[in-house]
């Protein structure tokens, strides 16, 4: 909790209280409804004081008091639930293969092999056509028309028609089914999950009582100080309803 949450909270308390002892101090020297008037104040300073020491014994243990210190007394049930929390409801396997499944439709309509066929070595891959003919048999038939030289007319319309058949292989049914199963979204999520809770558990086997109530005094202790203040006015408005009876 930063310090501008716990002044928040200490000044809606305090006020409260000087209030409510303000109106206690205002029925002595009130010269009408004294009674009425004292009564407001002290249920309204024991409304505020009783939520105040409430959640202070969130907290904080205090002697003699049987029930107190609940949250660091309880942090290992708060880590459980933090693991419940967090795996259960963002980090579902579910969740993960909705998750992989779009990135995957993404991928295969922005799928665009382009710049893989940009980089490819067409010189290589016609000299390795070049070296299958040589060492094959119609070795020695090539030699008898000018060797290899005799089929350098045809590297162009090669590597023109190995780009043009890589394209065509790439946008067909079978290609994009094969990606599909080699990213398995099932296998991959059910992975995914196990690591993250290995992560979420080592981190939370990290967690000392002191960092779990930190923890929670940041998510809800700057928001019950309006308790004190609530407990304040409703314990006035019982005090006033009492005096009157």
């Amino acid at each position: 909790m930063n310090n501008e949450q716990v002044n928040d909270t200490v000044d809606k308390s305090l006020l409260t209280n000087l209030v409510a002892l303000g109106i206690i101090i205002a029925s002595f020297y009130s010269p009408h409804y004294a009674d009425n008037i004292k009564a407001v104040g002290i249920f309204a300073l024991s409304g505020a004081i009783t939520n105040w020491l409430a959640i202070h014994m969130l907290f904080e243990k205090v002697p003699l008091l049987y029930g107190s210190g609940v949250i660091p007394a309880h942090f290992e049930e708060f880590k459980q639930g933090i693991r419940r929390l967090i795996m259960d409801q963002f980090f579902t396997q579910q969740n993960i293969e909705r998750f992989l499944q779009r990135e995957e439709d993404s991928a295969q309509q922005l799928f665009n092999i382009d710049p893989l066929l940009d980089r490819l070595d067409y010189d290589k891959l016609f000299q390795g056509l070049l070296d299958a003919i040589t060492e094959s048999s119609f070795g020695s038939m090539l030699a008898m028309v000018g060797g290899t030289d005799a089929l350098m007319p045809l590297k162009q319309p090669f590597c023109e028609k190995i780009r043009l058949t890589l394209t065509e292989m790439t946008q067909s049914k079978d290609f994009i089914e094969a990606l599909h199963e080699g990213i398995n979204a099932r296998q991959i999520s059910g992975d995914l999950v196990d690591n993250i809770e290995a992560i979420v558990e080592k981190r939370l086997d990290e967690l000392t009582p002191e960092m779990v109530k930190q923890i929670i005094q940041r998510m809800i202790k700057a928001h019950l100080g309006w308790l004190v203040v609530w407990g304040g006015v409703f314990g006035g408005l019982i005090g006033l309803g009492f005096s009157l009876i």
